[in-house]
């Protein structure tokens, strides 16, 4: 492959050879090379989409380099401490805050819509006993485009808005019964009495032989995991999910096809390596070896949970996770050694220079391991419980791409294998 070079040349020219320049609301300004291959027989080469735009978006704004998250306009750290996870999915998919009429309204439609078919449930027992909760997640979900393909009609819109609701309605039940089955426990059904969260806990760790009293603290808690959770722009998963969706897929296979992007260690599953990561650091003596291993660039160790692929500061969703961590195992009574090896690693980190040169602070990751492991959730459960959330997030942008007219994504390649040849037998 060789490489040339041309002058690109940004100016405020309007002429044939340039290119419009697009303003959004908020962050860098994008210009649109839609028409760069038909005018000048070029494609931009951005492997990993770092520097492109592949999409307008009203939902979720991040500036990386401030440390900023927004939803529809509003602080993350606003929406944790005084909405709530339903609150937030209305607003991400409607574009403002649920009228006391409208929340009643959804509230109502999700505990008509939280059942999963007993068909549904059947299938669980096709999985071996130790699959990991995020396969199965992936095959139940997409098994669902076969029970609701032929009532629903994704060019109308109230369709769309059912099939939204489904989603988000049946995700708890469906997460939690991939872990009661692995643990042999039997299956629970929601309890229209208790809200979101608090119905997400007593599906996963009740028992068939004894009532289970929701803790309205470990319910907040896992309340505020969801809202942080729910959404985070153009990310791997959320991406996925539009791509499958521009081809006109079925929006429980794009689900589907989100959730098996979001298991991906660099994505999703970066907790739960977080948790596994503070277990090999062991006590806050090691904490100075493993920070020395971890600069080594001939070791493999890495610190995980500090660094994001947008955030250049604090991202804003880990003092909220951390706070909510503390009051969790204050209210419990426990001392997590976890926790104090978290929090001296992370004071240590923040001082060196290796990790302030790289703008490598602490993620949301760093402290959600530790949280949900108190609160009694297994690790493979950790990005499951992800998925709960951002399935908020997902149906959003599936509802948002509905009314874009821009056809089925393509991606386009840079070539670089073999040039014409012809077949010839072996001799």
């Amino acid at each position: 492959m060789t490489t040339k070079y041309v002058n690109a040349v940004i100016s405020e020219a309007n002429n044939d050879g340039s290119l419009p320049v697009l303003d959004g609301a908020l962050g860098p300004s994008a210009v649109d090379i839609q028409s760069l291959y038909s005018r000048h027989g070029l494609l931009a080469f951005d492997p990993g989409f770092r520097s492109t735009a592949a999409c307008k978006s009203a939902i979720t704004f991040v500036d990386g380099d401030k440390g900023i998250l927004l939803y529809r306009g509003y602080p993350i750290e606003e929406l944790a401490e005084h909405s709530d996870f339903i609150e937030v999915a209305y607003l991400l998919m409607n574009g403002e805050l649920p009228t006391v009429m409208q929340r009643t309204q959804l509230d109502l439609a999700l505990g008509s819509h939280n059942l999963l078919h007993e068909q549904v449930l059947s299938f669980y027992r096709g999985f071996r006993r130790d699959a990991h909760p995020m396969a199965v997640m992936v095959g139940v979900v997409g098994a669902l485009s076969a029970f609701y393909h032929d009532v629903m009609n994704i060019r109308d819109a109230n369709d769309r808005q059912l099939a939204a609701t489904r989603l988000i309605a049946k995700m708890p039940m469906l997460a939690a019964a991939s872990y009661t089955y692995s643990i042999g426990r039997p299956m629970r059904y929601p309890n229209n009495k208790l809200d979101y969260a608090s119905n997400f806990l007593q599906m996963m760790f009740g028992s068939p032989v004894a009532e289970y009293v929701v803790d309205p603290v470990l319910a907040r808690a896992l309340d505020v995991i969801f809202t942080l959770h729910a959404d985070h722009e153009q990310n791997a998963s959320t991406s996925t999910v539009r791509l499958a969706a521009s081809s006109g897929a079925n929006p429980f296979a794009c689900i589907a096809a989100g959730i098996a992007s979001l298991w991906g260690p660099a994505h999703g599953g970066a907790n739960e390596a977080v948790l596994k990561m503070l277990m090999e650091i062991g006590s806050v003596e090691n904490i100075p070896k493993a920070i020395a291993r971890a600069k080594d660039k001939d070791d493999s160790f890495r610190l995980m949970g500090f660094g994001h692929r947008i955030y250049k500061n604090f991202d804003p969703r880990s003092r909220v996770i951390q706070a909510q961590a503390k009051k969790v195992l204050t209210h419990l009574g426990k001392d997590d050694p976890l926790l104090e090896i978290a929090m001296r690693l992370e004071e240590i980190a923040l001082k060196d220079e290796y990790f302030i040169g790289r703008k490598l602070y602490p993620n949301v990751d760093f402290y959600s391991g530790i949280l949900l492991r108190a609160m009694g959730f297994p690790m493979n459960m950790f990005t499951a419980v992800f998925a709960v959330a951002r399935t908020a997030g997902w149906v959003s942008h599936w509802l948002e791409l509905q009314g874009e007219s821009h056809g089925i994504d393509r991606p386009r390649q840079l070539y670089v294998g073999k040039a014409l040849r012809h077949y010839s037998k072996a001799k």
